[in-house]
Order: C-alpha cells, then sequence, then structure tokens
C-alpha cells in the first residue's frame, strides 16, 4: 500500500507498447501511462464517482501485476463543493 501527496495520469500509453499500463514514483508522487481508451474509462469512473482499478504490467506477464486502485470513502461527496 502507497500514499502519494499527487497522481498524474497519462494517457498516451501505446497498445502496441506490449504495457497493460505502467506506474511509477515522481518524486512524492505517482504517474500512472495508461492506454486512451483506459482513460476514457477512467475519466466516466470518475465523474461518477466510481471506483477504479488499473492494472500495471505487460500484457503476457504471468507473475501478479501491479494495481492501482482509486477508491472513494463516504466523505468525499461534500468535499469541495463551491
Amino acid at each position: 500500500v502507497t500514499g502519494a501527496s499527487f497522481f498524474v495520469f497519462s494517457g498516451a500509453l501505446k497498445s502496441s507498447s506490449g504495457y497493460l499500463a505502467k506506474s511509477s514514483i515522481v518524486e512524492d508522487g505517482v504517474m500512472v501511462q495508461i492506454t486512451a481508451e483506459s482513460m476514457d474509462s477512467l475519466r466516466q469512473a470518475l465523474r461518477e464517482m466510481k471506483d477504479f482499478t488499473i492494472t500495471c504490467g505487460k500484457v503476457d506477464a504471468e507473475d501478479p501485476q501491479e494495481h492501482v486502485h482509486i477508491q472513494w470513502v463516504e466523505d468525499d461527496k461534500n468535499f469541495s463543493k463551491g
């Protein structure tokens, strides 16, 4: 389990790269590179305030993959209402 000060999601990962997604530590945050299709799904999940999981690693990997979980909690629905 890792916490981070910020997350960066990039939708520029090409399907031909051989990766489902890639994650890396950037200073005190996390950068996650995903495909454009995954970015569309992530945006929709964020709009609807639904949990979302990104599986990182090689497409053909046999070992357990790394996961990035975006999870909403009860108090988030009233956060920062302007």
